[in-house]
């Protein structure tokens, strides 16, 4: 597997390490953490599962999946502690991966084989999803009836509903996510399986075209079905710019590069009007439903020191400063610990998202020996990466109540964490079918979960630094992929700054 980075590409890594080697540390076991954060995914398989599957008290799931209209969209991941397949945030999810494994991929060792299976599961579900012209799976599984159930995704026996996008019904969102998705993952593979990245690469082209030809919010075509639980809150055309972004970095083909350039001068569109605008806080804002700071980030790369810099640059230093402590324009909030706040639910997705692109762009900015200024507070890239290794060292348990908030990691970690399969015994255990409503007493159960869900990220403590074991409290408890996908690159970032 280490084939597929180029030699090129381990030279800039480690010129960049070598940059940042004051900020070598031995706090914690990145190594561990990472090798864990990345079984995460194979306890979140749905479809089944292979020979070679590692966390051993999950079993095969879902395995009629697209039957309801005919079709074969057996795979995928349940995106946290439900059996919901919701495409949107698991494209992201494999976005997230694939964007890891390109920067630090290098950097993972032995682990990086198991990145690149966790990318693979996601594509090849995907390259389903997006197999019949003219429409994209947007989802599987109607959420009332799966929410209504704590049940192993192996009993399910709720409604698996096929909810897909179409001509007449768009999704731009979910569809450019998953072409962006398609696209990064496509150079992922480059090298080592050409003829799977070109596969990959084809279908993104053709879901991008699908999502920008045929526009228009899953919010309105798939209802009920995903929200309010993803629901688009801030437009489609993000993930456009995202889409066309992955592509162009995937093909080289201006015409991706002149989509951008185009419709970011269009001052009818949006999403334009809120790139360039120097008002409201969306250049600070990265995650399953906004795109904003990670193609500015993502961007930055190609324009910077060119004329094509802003809005782009300018936009990354803002992202930059609305983060930094000291900066006199910061607009998240940080706990008495120094956690990372953002308004919504399952907090520590934005710690791991964000973390990531401030490595990313301090790298990028170390390469071209450039700092961002925040007012009269300078920000360099060592300092930049500082920020992001204090939210990793908070997760992983540098924190006021001593605690990994990383399933399996350290010796004091979630025990009772919101998710069906951890918290019902396996089918190893207990062979007999457990109903819908027969989950109900091990949910209200006040013993540890029975299966240990080893690398989980949970929601996280309140911004006051506590946290409550207890399963009701989804938004600390619950895990979902998108909050580990980032946390790869971040970690195997730092599991090199201790070798």
């Amino acid at each position: 597997m280490q084939e597929m980075v180029s030699k090129s590409r381990i030279i800039l890594v480690l010129l960049g390490l070598a940059a940042m080697s004051l900020l070598k540390v031995a706090s914690q076991n990145y190594g561990d953490a990472l090798t864990k954060c990345i079984l995460f995914f194979e306890g979140q398989r749905s479809g089944k599962l292979p020979s070679a599957q590692r966390m051993t008290w999950r079993k095969d799931s879902a395995l009629h999946d697209g039957s309801d209209i005919g079709e074969d969209f057996v795979g995928g991941y349940y995106d946290a502690g439900d059996n919901v397949k919701f495409n949107f945030p698991m494209a992201f999810t494999t976005t997230m991966l694939a964007w890891s494994v390109l920067e630090f991929g290098p950097l993972m060792g032995t682990d990086l084989e198991h990145a690149v299976e966790a990318i693979r599961w996601g594509t090849d579900y995907f390259l389903k999803s997006a197999s019949v012209p003219g429409t994209v799976v947007a989802q599987i599984g109607d959420p009332i009836s799966d929410h209504n159930c704590w049940e192993r995704p192996e009993d399910m026996d709720t409604l698996r509903t096929t909810y897909v996008v179409n001509q007449t019904h768009p999704g731009s969102e979910v569809s450019a996510e998953i072409a962006a998705a398609l696209a990064a993952s496509s150079l992922v593979f480059k090298t080592s399986d050409t003829q799977y990245s070109e596969i990959l690469l084809q279908r993104a082209s053709s879901v991008f075209d699908f999502a920008n030809n045929y526009q228009g919010s899953y919010n309105l075509s798939v209802g009920q079905g995903v929200c309010p639980f993803y629901c688009d809150s801030n437009g489609y055309e993000d993930e456009l710019f995202w889409g066309a972004a992955w592509l162009y970095k995937a093909t080289n083909d201006p015409k991706y590069w002149d989509y951008i350039l185009r419709n970011i001068s269009n001052s009818a569109s949006s999403f334009a009007k809120r790139l360039n605008s120097v008002v409201g806080n969306s250049f600070a804002e990265f995650g399953w439903d906004s795109k904003d700071a990670g193609i500015n980030v993502l961007v930055s790369k190609w324009v910077m020191n060119t004329p094509n810099e802003n809005p782009f640059i300018f936009n990354a230093d803002r992202f930059v400063c609305s983060i930094l402590p000291e900066s006199p324009t910061i607009s998240v909030t940080y706990s008495p610990g120094g956690l990372l706040f953002k308004p919504g639910g399952s907090n520590l997705q934005h710690a791991t998202s964000l973390s990531l692109l401030l490595i990313i762009y301090a790298r990028y900015l170390e390469q071209a020996h450039r700092v961002v200024s925040c007012g009269n507070v300078v920000a360099t890239p060592a300092r930049i990466i500082s920020v992001a290794k204090g939210q990793v060292d908070y997760i992983l348990g540098k924190n006021p109540l001593g605690m990994s908030y990383m399933v399996g990691y350290g010796n004091k970690f979630p025990q009772k964490i919101h998710h069906r399969g951890s918290t019902l015994p396996s089918i190893d255990n207990h062979p007999g079918h457990i109903g819908c409503h027969d989950g109900t007493p091990y949910f209200e159960s006040e013993d540890p979960n029975p299966n240990v869900l080893v690398g989980a990220l949970v929601g996280g403590p309140d911004n006051s630094d506590q946290y409550v074991d207890v399963r009701v409290n989804a938004s600390e408890s619950e895990p979902t992929t998108y909050m580990n996908a980032p946390f790869v690159g971040v970690l195997a970032y730092f599991k090199s700054l201790q070798s």
